[in-house]
C-alpha cells in the first residue's frame, strides 16, 4: 500500500555524489569547505542532460568561516553554475544537509521550482581561528579612533589576558560539554555496555568495507585529486582490537565506555543529492536512483534534562504513528552513528513502552526493532562524519539502497544533532 504523502504533489529524492571522506588532517586536509564542495556541485551540474540546470540550490556547513556568508552561492559560482541560479545556505548541526532537503522539498511546486540541488560540507582540517571578542572590539575601536591620543588610549586599555585567539571547539555552548561527554552521560543513564558499543562499531566497519569491495559506492563517490576511496573504514578491525582502546571522554571514573573506536571521527568531506517533483525527475539521467519522500519529523528536546542526542527517539515513533506503521513495516533503517552509544540509546528508547508513552507521547506497541535491517553499508562510525555533509551522504546512500528493493518498501533515515534536535524522514520505493 502506497503511503499518503504530506505533499500535494509527489516529491522525490534522487541520489547524488560525494567526495571520499577522510579523517581530520588526513588526505583532504589541504581543501577548505568550498574547495571540497566545488567538484561535487560541478559533477552534479554536468550530469544533467542537454545542459540542464536545477531551479535552485541549498548547501550547508556547520563550521563557520569569516570569508563567506552564503557558502552555497560561493560554491555554485566556483562550480561554473549560471549566475542566475539562486542558492542559499542552511545549518542545523549534524542534520544540516537533511534539513536542507526538507527546506528544498517544501519549496517545490512542479511549476517554477521542480528540481533542487542540495548538499553539505565540512572541513574540520581548515577551521578558521579568530580573535576573542574583547580583542576584536579593541581593534575595531582603535581603527575608528580619530586622534593619536585616542589610539594610544585604546591600546593602553588592553590587558594581557585580552590578547588571545578564539579556537572553535566541538562543545555545546549552553552546557560547555562536548557531544562525547554528553553521550557518556547518556550511556550511563541507559546502562549501555562497552561490548555492545564495540559491536555496533565493528558491524559498521564490516558493512562499509563490504560495500566498497562490492562496488556499491562506486557511483556515489567521486575522486578529489588522487583521493578516490574513504580512508576511515578498516578491514583489519576486530572486536578484540576495539576492546583494547582507552575511553576518550571519561578517563577518570573507570566507567567510561566511549572510545575512538566506537565514536565517529572528526572528518572532512562534501556530499549532495537531488530533490525533485515528478517533472523534475524527467530532467535527471534515467539511471540515477530515486525514491519518494513521504514525510518527515523534526524533534527538539531539553538537553539539560535529557540526553543531548536523543531527539530522534522522539521523532521516530511520532512519524510512524502518523502513518500507522510498526518497526517491521520499515524495510531499511539508516540511523546516523555519531556514537555507538547514541545508536544504542535510541534503540533502547524505541523498545521502552514507558519512554514512548511518557516522553515521546505515543502510547502504542511498535513491535521488535529489526536491527538486521540497520545501516547495511555502514554508517558514520566507519564512513566518517563531516557534520554538514552527513545528511546528504546518508540520504543518497539510502536512496540507492531503497531503489534496489521492491516498490512499496519503506525506509527511515534518522539523524541526531547537537543542541538537542533531530530529523527523521520516511521514504518509499516506487
Amino acid at each position: 500500500m502506497t503511503l499518503r504523502s504530506r505533499y500535494r504533489q509527489p516529491v522525490w529524492l534522487a541520489a547524488g555524489v560525494r567526495t571520499p571522506f577522510a579523517k581530520v588532517d588526513g588526505a583532504l586536509a589541504s581543501y577548505d569547505a568550498i574547495q571540497l564542495s566545488v567538484p561535487v556541485a560541478r559533477h552534479m551540474l554536468e550530469s544533467l542532460p542537454h545542459g540542464g540546470r536545477p531551479d535552485f540550490a541549498v548547501w550547508g556547513t556547520v563550521v563557520p568561516n569569516l570569508t563567506w556568508s552564503n557558502i552555497a552561492r560561493e560554491i555554485l559560482m566556483d562550480a561554473g553554475a549560471p549566475a542566475t541560479l539562486p542558492a542559499f545556505s542552511t545549518i542545523m548541526a549534524c542534520s544540516t544537509s537533511m534539513i536542507g532537503m526538507i527546506e528544498a522539498a517544501g519549496m517545490l511546486d512542479d511549476d517554477s521550482a521542480q528540481l533542487a540541488l542540495v548538499g553539505g560540507v565540512d572541513s574540520l582540517s581548515r577551521i578558521q581561528l579568530g580573535l576573542n571578542q574583547r580583542l576584536s572590539d579593541s581593534i575595531r575601536h582603535f581603527q575608528k579612533a580619530r586622534s593619536l591620543g585616542e589610539k594610544v588610549s585604546q591600546v593602553l586599555s588592553l590587558k594581557l589576558g585580552d590578547i588571545s585567539l578564539y579556537i572553535p571547539g566541538i562543545v555545546n555552548r549552553t552546557s560547555g560539554l562536548s557531544m562525547g561527554e554528553h553521550t557518556e552521560i547518556t550511556a550511563k543513564d541507559w546502562h549501555l555496555q562497552r561490548a555492545e558499543q564495540d559491536q555496533i562499531a565493528y558491524d559498521s566497519h564490516r558493512h562499509a568495507v563490504e560495500g566498497w569491495n562490492s562496488g556499491f559506492f562506486d557511483d556515489l563517490v567521486i575522486p578529489i585529486g588522487d583521493f578516490k576511496r574513504d580512508s576511515i573504514p578498516r578491514a583489519d578491525t576486530s572486536l578484540e582490537k576495539l576492546a583494547k582502546l582507552a575511553p576518550s571522554f571519561d578517563r577518570t571514573s573507570g566507567q567510561g565506555t566511549l572510545t575512538a573506536g566506537n565514536s565517529s571521527p572528526l572528518t572532512d568531506g562534501a556530499a549532495s543529492l537531488w530533490v525533485a517533483t515528478q517533472r523534475g525527475l524527467e530532467r535527471l539521467p534515467e539511471q540515477v536512483p530515486r525514491v519518494r519522500l513521504v514525510d518527515w519529523e523534526i524533534a527538539a528536546i531539553d538537553f539539560r534534562t535529557e540526553g543531548l542526542l536523543m531527539a530522534p527517539a522522539y521523532a521516530i515513533p511520532r512519524l510512524l504513528a502518523r502513518h500507522d506503521l510498526r518497526y517491521q513495516d520499515i524495510g531499511l533503517w539508516e540511523i546516523h552513528e555519531a556514537f555507538a552509544a547514541q545508536v544504542l540509546s535510541h534503540l533502547a528508547a524505541l523498545q521502552s513502552r514507558d519512554f514512548l508513552s511518557q516522553k515521546a507521547g505515543v502510547d502504542r506497541d511498535f513491535g521488535v526493532f529489526p536491527r538486521e535491517r540497520m545501516n547495511p553499508h555502514g554508517g558514520s562510525l566507519a564512513l566518517g562524519h563531516p557534520f554538514g555533509a552527513t545528511g546528504a551522504r546518508i540520504l543518497s546512500q539510502t536512496v540507492k539502497e531503497l531503489a534496489q528493493q521492491a516498490p512499496g518498501t519503506r525506509a527511515i533515515v534518522s539523524i541526531c544533532a547537537d543542541g538537542g534536535q533531530g530529523t527523521v524522514a520516511l521514504l518509499e520505493a516506487g
